[in-house]
């Protein structure tokens, strides 16, 4: 009777690693890993770590453009009380667009005879165009209550503070650049629509033009006209941000001074409240960055 011996032979077991799209590795679960799995994990690589000021001089935006709004619902309501009367408005709608277009071709980076020719143009064909459905403008709220217009515009002013966007400046990915865009428009129709309710109960044409001329003007023209000077000095920008604080403080306390405590409470709210909550939020913020991130992919172009 022969006896065979026989060698038992294990397995040869590989050292473990990383595998994107290999599928599983022999001698190891799909799920397995080892401790030099965490050895390239970072914590809080990308955070940025922010100062109280600079983010309270970021805020003056916001704080900016929330006076402008509540400028246009200023000049709306002396203008219902007869205070603000149609001379008066059409005088403040030359001035406004007379400084604005100072601005603009001032801070413009080529100031040339043809691109004034075209703002010039585009000006004049957006208040002819104005002045022609004046007339029809007045017939849109014929059948609706002055209660349900103030309500319904309020709505909208609401909405187009809520959607506006405060930045000005383009955001690098297209998903959200597309969102951003979207977002605008809702914005920018809101403030439309607004203009044009609080506009058509006003008896004569040559009033409507003024008030929906002077609101449009601000709404869709002001965002860039802020975005002009911000980008030719950001000094000016803010001296010019609270010169339109107090102005707009004054002309609410002289309104109703509730009213002024409250867009006062606003504003302190905006500008300092929110920047501190920021900066003290930013100590619980915990980011890990490791292996298991989607890969991202760098180009390199060579000549």
């Amino acid at each position: 009777m022969e006896s065979r011996t026989h060698k038992s032979s294990s397995p040869t077991v590989h050292k473990w690693r990383k595998v994107a799209y290999g599928g599983m590795q022999p001698g190891y679960d799909d799920n397995h890993t080892d401790e030099s799995f965490l050895e390239d994990m970072i914590m809080n690589a990308n955070v940025v770590k922010r100062d109280l000021v600079k983010v309270i001089l970021e805020a003056v935006s916001i704080s900016q453009y929330l006076c402008v709004v509540a400028l246009v619902v200023l000049v709306w309501t002396y203008t219902l009380r007869s205070i603000f009367s149609e001379q008066s408005l059409i005088l403040l709608d030359i001035t406004l667009l007379g400084w604005g277009f100072t601005v603009v071709l001032l801070t413009a980076e080529m100031l040339s005879f043809e691109l004034l020719i075209n703002y010039i143009l585009k000006t004049s064909f957006f208040i002819t165009g104005l002045y022609i459905l004046s007339s029809i403008y007045h017939t849109l709220t014929c059948s609706i209550s002055s209660d349900s217009i103030w309500a319904l515009t309020a709505s909208l002013v609401a909405l187009h503070l809520f959607l506006h966007n405060y930045s000005g400046s383009t955001v690098e990915s297209p998903g959200a650049l597309e969102f951003s865009t979207f977002t605008s428009n809702i914005s920018r129709n809101a403030s439309i629509v607004a203009s044009l309710l609080i506009a058509s109960p006003f008896p004569s044409r040559l009033h409507i033009f003024a008030i929906v001329l002077f609101s449009l003007q601000v709404f869709l023209f002001a965002p860039f006209v802020s975005y002009c000077i911000k980008k030719c000095s950001y000094w000016l920008h803010l001296c010019f941000s609270l010169v339109l604080m107090g102005t707009t403080l004054f002309l609410v306390y002289n309104l109703h001074q509730l009213l002024f405590i409250l867009f006062l409470s606003i504003l302190v709210f905006v500008n300092l409240v929110c920047p501190y909550w920021l900066i003290r939020i930013q100590e619980y913020k915990f980011e890990i960055n490791g292996p298991w991130d989607e890969a991202k992919l760098c180009f390199s172009i060579t000549e």
